[in-house]
């Protein structure tokens, strides 16, 4: 069992940057691969990025290739998605997940992850 909870969002304006942050309760952190996703009002949930267990692997979306990164310190249970040069349209309630992999998968497929947080609102403001 795994318990997520995002924090790190806020109001900034277009070509500003923040850094979300995914606390995960457990002892066997470094057992999961880990996923951020997003949600825009009347929008389906969508992949932003994934790593995998030991954070040699990641792989993102298209639409913030470049301008996102996301990272892990398996010591402080945490994962990172630092968030730069941000557009109005990254406007979003943003999620992080998890799904155990013991062999340095990752996913970008939301129904591979059995694990969510509760979601940290991001707004850019043109």
């Amino acid at each position: 069992q795994v318990q997520l909870v995002e924090s790190g969002g806020g109001l900034v304006q277009a070509g500003g940057s923040l850094r979300l942050f995914c606390a995960a309760s457990g002892r066997t952190f470094s057992r999961y691969a880990m996923g951020w996703f997003r949600q825009a009002p009347g929008k389906e949930r969508e992949f932003v990025a994934a790593i995998n267990w030991s954070g040699g692997s990641t792989y993102y979306a298209d639409s913030v290739k470049g301008r996102f990164t996301i990272s892990r310190d398996n010591a402080k249970n945490t994962v990172y998605l630092q968030m730069n040069s941000l557009k109005p349209e990254d406007t979003a309630v943003y999620y992080c997940a998890a799904v155990s992999s013991d062999y340095g998968f990752l996913f970008a497929d939301a129904h591979e992850y059995d694990y969510w947080g509760q979601g940290t609102q991001v707004t850019v403001s043109s």
